[in-house]
Formats: structure tokens, sequence, C-alpha cells
């Protein structure tokens, strides 16, 4: 965890207010940092329904295998998130590690442990002492209360800067139900199915399956539109929990996806998926500037998306961003090597709003000293025409600076 925070965090934090049905309580349990708290405890009511998406690594962690296996349930009652060791790459140890932490949890909760959820952050490959758990999970039980969703959210940082929290409230049916989510993550992001860690609660009345559907949906134009580094972590998880509170305020309850009560309640929660992903865009390690890159006229979306994370995932154009340079060569590099249909002579660039290649060259109008001024910014949209049809899409990422070498030169030692 950085000691200074990024110039990119949002300016304000917004108020999270209580949602009914779910108690928070964090802790020093001693993982792997020093006075910091490290552990992380969310109780849930009797009911609580649970959906979730995670890494597509093929070299999953322990925890990430056991919410697979748990989350067919479709009921949680707890989640424990550690940070400091991702308990992954350790192979039996690591399953013993995820199971007694359950069991543990599981004790001090009353519940079975599969309804136990559970997340790890940090180093890969050592292994994780499951026993420093024991009684702090017991307290925490004890001691969690509703609200305080940004001391929660400081427990799961690594080597984020700021704590990343979003909420939003929505009318469903004659009942205002409330959206409350939480994030970590600053390098080794480019999800593929997930987010680094994420946490959503609401406490809408929604059924599991339609939970599930909702996430699944949500995050391919929020988290799975975001990347750092181009690295998927081997522990990307992000769980949705859904405790039916507001079900005694007028809230129907929700059993399919695709019910149209359910409209700005998906608005609403795409929005806290959105507003996450950008805050964990903000905190690139090491980064100075928040970069969006639009790709229009594509052949489909998909092939959109595809070349924006060509763009987005290239050292050479990220680190030309860091420099303050325009260096539309670079895009257009990214856009040849993304294996998409392109046409040199009809593609255009633009670097915020301002335009410096037109049908194949360098625009005429081209004017150095206001594309340089342009690229001081500290939010920089880089747009790209192809002119082939009539496929958008849009991805966030972050420059590349000197600092995120520091960062991850000598993040295990």
């Amino acid at each position: 965890m950085s000691s200074s925070v990024s110039p990119l965090a949002p300016k304000t934090v917004p108020d999270m207010p209580v949602i009914a049905g779910i108690r928070l309580a964090t802790a020093e349990a001693g993982i792997r940092y020093k006075n910091r708290t490290d552990v992380l405890l969310a109780v849930m009511d009797k009911g609580t329904a649970v959906a979730g998406v995670f890494t597509k690594s093929k070299c999953p962690s322990a925890p990430v295998e056991w919410c697979r296996a748990k989350l067919k349930g479709g009921k949680a009652r707890a989640l424990v998130v550690n940070s400091g060791n991702a308990n992954a790459f350790t192979g039996k140890t690591g399953r013993a590690s995820t199971a007694l932490t359950a069991k543990i949890a599981a004790k001090a909760v009353g519940c079975s442990e599969g309804e136990i959820f559970l997340a790890s952050t940090g180093v890969i490959g050592e292994p994780l002492d499951a026993t420093k758990f024991d009684g702090v999970l017991g307290r925490l039980a004890e001691a969690a209360e509703p609200g305080d969703y940004l001391t929660a959210a400081k427990a799961i940082m690594t080597t984020d800067t700021f704590p990343k929290v979003a909420t939003a409230t929505v009318k469903l049916g004659k009942a205002k139900v409330t959206i409350n989510g939480m994030a970590k993550g600053a390098g080794m992001i480019a999800p593929d199915m997930a987010t680094m860690l994420s946490f959503i609660f609401t406490d809408a009345p929604i059924a599991p399956a339609a939970l599930q559907a909702l996430l699944k949906s949500g995050v391919e134009d929020t988290f799975n539109a975001v990347t750092i580094d181009g690295d998927t972590s081997t522990s990307d998880t992000l769980l949705a929990f859904a405790t039916g509170a507001a079900a005694a305020h007028g809230a129907p309850k929700i059993s399919r996806a695709s019910d149209p009560r359910l409209k700005a309640f998906v608005r609403a929660f795409n929005q806290v998926l959105a507003n996450l992903s950008e805050q964990v865009a903000r905190d690139g390690e090491g980064a100075r500037k928040l970069v969006e890159i639009t790709v229009e006229g594509a052949k489909t979306k998909a092939s959109a998306r595809r070349i924006a994370m060509s763009i987005a995932n290239s050292p050479l154009v990220k680190t030309a961003i860091a420099g303050e340079d325009a260096n539309w060569g670079r895009v257009v590099m990214a856009v040849g090597k993304a294996g998409e249909p392109a046409d040199r002579d009809k593609l255009s660039i633009s670097f915020n709003g301002i335009r410096v290649a037109k049908s194949g060259a360098r625009d005429p109008d081209y004017d150095e000293a206001q594309v340089s001024e342009a690229m001081k910014a500290p939010e920089i949209a880089i747009k790209v025409s192809l002119g082939l049809g009539k496929g958008r899409d849009r991805v966030m990422t972050c420059d590349l600076t000197k600092e995120y070498v520091a960062i991850n030169g000598d993040y295990r030692s």
C-alpha cells in the first residue's frame, strides 16, 4: 500500500448507507502487513442470495476454487477477505487453508461451511497460515456492525493508494433499495471475467439465478473493459450479495433477470460496477494519467473491443502518454497488431478531441503546440475511427510510468 495517494483519486468519497442484513468488521491478523488491518468479515442475514464471477486463469487461487464450488448453493452467511497473501499456487496447503478458514468462520457466525465465501489478495506462492484467523473471526463476528464500508475497503488493499467504494439508491416496486460496492486493485489488472476483488451488497430481494445473470452481464462493459497492465490475476473475484430485506418495505421478489421491474435497478447496479472499475483504472500502479480509449467504425463491437484493448495494453502507447507525447504512430501500431479488420487508409485518430491523423496520414491541420498542451491533462481520451462498420466500444486504462516498475520490481521482497 503506497504512502502517497494517486493524483487521479476521486476528489470526494460517497457516504455509504447502511444496508439491512449486512454487518462488517475488520482486524489486524498479521497475515503479512504490520500495524494495519488485513482481514475483513462481512456477516449476512439468513437467506442472503449470492452470485459470483471469477478469473478465467488456468492457475486460479484456492479461494477462487472454493467460491466456485460453494456458489451452487446460492446462499451466503459470511464473506472473509484477507490482504497480503493471495493463497494462490499453494497446492494442497492452500486448499487446507481455505477449508480451515471456512470452518473457523462458520463456527464464528453460526452457519454451515457451504455458506462461507472467501477471497485473498497479495503475494502469490506463499502458504497462508489460516490459524491466524482462529479467535480473530470470532471477535469480528461479535463486533460486526452495519455501515463502515470505507474501513472495510481499506482492509483489503495491497498496492492500492486509496479505498474504492461506490453506492446507488433506486426504487424497486414501492421500496427504496440500496446498492453498495467496494473494490481493490491497482496492478495485475486485466479482468477476464471478474475484477480484482470486488464485493457488491444490496437489500433487494433477488433470487440467486437472477443475481448471477445481472452480474455476468454487468461486468462486460465495466470491469472487463478495464486494464492496467494486461495481466489477469489468479485471484480475480467479484461477488454480489442480496439480503432481500427490502421485501419487508414493499420491494417485489425478483426471480428472473428479465423482469421489467428491474430496469432501474439494473442501471443503478451497472453504475456501481462502472464507478468501481474506473476507480481501479485511476489507481493503476504509478498512474498519472487516466486514459479512455474509444474505437468506432469497426466491423463489430467485439472487434472494436479487441482493438481498444490492443491499444490500452501497449507499453509503447502507455509510455508515450506518460511522456505527454501524442504519438499516433504507436496507436497505429496497436491497431494493426490486433488482428482485426482495419484499413490503414481509412484510419483517423484523435487525442482529447484534437484530430492528429486522418485517412491514413497526419491530419493536414495538425498543430504540435496545441496537441502538446492537450496531453498535459490528467485525463486523456484517445479516439480511433476505422471507417469499416458500426462496431463501437470503450475501455479504460492508465499510463505506464517508472513508478510501476519500482512497485513491481520488489513487490514480493
